[in-house]
């Protein structure tokens, strides 16, 4: 076999390698249910926050402490403590995802992504149509 080659078949095992090994970094919604049943395990949680519960963020006392309820999927309500600032409009968003581990009895997200309602409402937009058939 020419040099060429086996460095060619090394590359292309090296590269599966690593496609194997990414792939137990990719992960799917779960619920706070699945996650307390593992705690030490990292989890992305859907849900929508709990606007009746309290939502506590004083940036006076400590600008890194932020929490707040949320329900997921399943219906479960669960706190959900951040080590960050609150994200700007969060009372707005319509949808929450929620990256992080169960912890003491508490859900400890290491990022917050929001969905946040559109700022165009369809019944708002004009829609003109082109006619062809009458140019």
């Amino acid at each position: 076999m020419k040099k060429t080659h086996i460095i060619v078949l090394v590359f292309i095992a090296a590269c599966v390698g690593v496609i194997i090994a990414r792939t137990g970094d990719y992960s799917t919604y779960e619920s706070f249910t699945t996650a307390a049943e593992k705690p030490g395990q990292e989890f992305h949680v859907v849900g929508t926050l709990a606007r009746d519960m309290d939502m506590h963020y004083d940036p006076e006392v400590d600008p890194n402490y932020f929490s707040f309820y949320m329900i997921d999927s399943e219906g479960v309500q669960q706190k959900v403590v951040f080590p960050g600032t609150k994200p700007q409009d969060f009372e707005r968003s319509e949808q929450v995802v929620l990256v992080g581990k169960m912890k003491e009895g508490e859900f400890r997200a290491t990022q917050i992504l929001t969905k946040c309602p559109s700022k165009y409402i369809e019944d708002e937009l004009e829609v003109k149509e082109y006619n062809a058939s009458t140019t």
